[in-house]
């Protein structure tokens, strides 16, 4: 086994982190899991399989990882983030086992390929693969950013490189489900959308920048999107997307999932923008107050909210 520990934050994932866990077994047996208080066999099966496991209440995503980085039982040289819906390629595994242990002491981040799986077809096309992730980190480099969406891990020092194969993410719940998840997505990237804006909460997040990482690409493709006109970015972002970068290639199972994820969703998301402007208008302040009186929330704070 390798110098490694992995973090996994779940609730409700019994579909998933019995698999999860197997793969991850081809790597390291230290596996600390941060549950949410689930109310089905997540905590059972992650137990039955070897896994560590606290609970903590939920707040946010980067709150409920950062402690899970701050809680860490295990005082390994290298820290790894999956999600429970995830697991590793045996590629992938062995090429941890083999090299890992050999990274240069400069280097601090690994970045690992993301294959996603939608309907049981591998999505390769529209810009979704490869898309690259900073994974694995050297213990006290790596902290969660405090964003409300897209968060990624910032490291504080070092340099990183790019491992040469993947993991999976192949979520098994139906359409419903991740319609359903994707509404709720919708409001914490309408916050993130926001923010780039008005500045809410000013918290350092990935430097963007075209030419640097991935994370930072992605931010300032995103910085650039939101700038652009409301309701007419969806259609140039799902025209790039399925024409230019050949998503129609990917079939019809390919069809719904760069629909969905790159049209329906942006589009909701303008419209719940647009909601937002229609009852708060468009100062600061009246859309701050807006946030914490019809969805409880502190925009000051990703990491916090407000009773109502």
């Amino acid at each position: 086994m390798i110098d490694l520990s992995v973090i996994i934050l779940t609730h409700n994932e019994s579909k998933h982190i019995g698999r999860c866990i197997k793969s991850l077994h081809q790597i390291t047996d230290k596996i600390f899991i941060v549950d949410s208080f689930s109310t089905d066999d997540t905590v059972a099966i992650a137990e039955s399989l070897g896994a560590t496991v606290v609970q903590n209440t939920w707040v946010s995503y980067s709150f409920q990882f950062n402690f899970g980085i701050a809680n860490n039982p295990f005082n390994t040289a290298w820290l790894m983030r999956m999600d429970a819906d995830e697991y590793i390629t045996p590629e992938l595994a062995t090429e941890l086992n083999a090299g890992l242990s050999q990274v240069a002491d400069s280097v601090s981040g690994l970045y690992v390929k993301r294959r996603v799986i939608f309907m049981d077809k591998w999505i390769k096309r529209g810009g979704y693969y490869p898309i690259w992730l900073l994974r694995l980190w050297r213990r006290g480099t790596g902290t969660c950013e405090e964003l409300w969406m897209d968060e990624h891990i910032k490291l504080s020092s070092g340099t990183t490189a790019n491992l040469n194969h993947d993991l999976v993410d192949h979520n098994l719940n139906n359409l419903t489900w991740w319609t359903q998840k994707h509404n709720n997505y919708a409001i914490r990237e309408v916050i993130d959308l926001l923010n780039i804006k008005y500045n809410f909460d000013s918290k350092p997040t990935v430097d963007p920048k075209f030419w640097g990482s991935q994370e930072q690409r992605t931010r300032y493709l995103k910085v650039k999107y939101a700038k652009m006109p409301l309701f007419t970015r969806p259609f140039v972002y799902f025209s790039f997307r399925y024409f230019l970068k050949l998503g129609f290639l990917d079939g019809v199972k390919g069809l719904i999932w760069h629909f969905l994820q790159g049209f329906w969703y942006r589009f909701l998301v303008d419209a719940k923008i647009y909601e937002v402007y229609y009852r708060a208008g468009r100062d600061k302040e009246q859309i701050i107050t807006h946030f914490r009186t019809e969805y409880g929330k502190d925009l000051k704070s990703p990491n916090r909210s407000v009773k109502i």
